[in-house]
């Protein structure tokens, strides 16, 4: 990236308005990415977040705390040549959903996952226009090939800025039910991550926690939360 350098040589980062969209400028000189095309995004929103996270920056810089700015990079960067590639393998996530393969025991995980992942399933039905299958177990069963066919036309029409939030809310998640959940306002970041890791919790629960587990349970609400604010910066 133009002006990604080792350490920090700018005195300020500011948002300002450009062709197409908002940028980034350090002193004056524009961003770019790492591919060296123009740092442009959507929002002015999206630019302040940016420009903040660049503002934030002492001696070396740490991209790793600039997730702002690296979920642009890969929006302009890799979504620019391989957006249809992403939204197939995006999609995808409806035939195997993470809220359609239930325990087949005990009666109270069940019950718990019944409890929480069949309101959603309706909702996908109501809401989206896809339903899908639940079944016990890990056997692969088919979906209706209208809700995934529905199901893939709305990730195609995110637009490459929320595309590249929205994998990583199904990523993580394992559910494209629950990305698009957080996406249309149905669950919150924080409810839907706790959906997701019900499973896993229910685990804990019998087992206690794991210390190294629980880091990266940590590490992988962070960046859920990361992308669920980068969607909501799109404007």
């Amino acid at each position: 990236m133009s002006g990604w350098t080792a350490k920090r040589f700018w005195k300020a980062a500011t948002p300002e308005p450009c062709d197409g969209g908002f940028t980034v400028r350090l002193d004056g000189r524009a961003v770019k990415t790492p591919a060296k095309a123009a740092f442009v995004v959507p929002s002015l929103a999206m630019a302040q977040a940016a420009a903040a996270e660049w503002d934030a920056q002492q001696g070396v810089i740490k991209p790793e705390t600039m997730p702002v700015t690296r979920a642009a990079n890969s929006a302009i960067d890799k979504l620019s040549v391989q957006f249809d590639e992403v939204v197939d393998l995006i999609a995808a996530y409806g035939a195997s959903d993470l809220l359609c393969y239930r325990a087949t025991g005990p009666d109270a995980l069940v019950a718990r996952q019944a409890a929480a992942w069949d309101p959603l399933l309706d909702w996908s039905a109501a809401e989206l226009g896809a339903a899908l299958v639940a079944t016990a177990g890990v056997i692969h069963i088919d979906q209706p090939s209208g809700s995934l066919a529905r199901l893939h036309a709305l990730t195609a029409a995110l637009g490459r800025f929320r595309l590249a939030a929205f994998h990583d809310l199904v990523a993580i998640s394992g559910s494209l039910i629950l990305g698009f959940a957080v996406t249309r306002g149905r669950l919150s970041a924080d409810e839907a991550f706790a959906l997701s890791r019900i499973d896993e919790d229910w685990q804990a629960e019998i087992w206690g926690v794991d210390e190294e587990a629980a880091a990266l349970e940590a590490a992988r609400r962070q960046a859920f939360h990361e992308a669920a604010r980068f969607y909501e910066l799109c404007g």
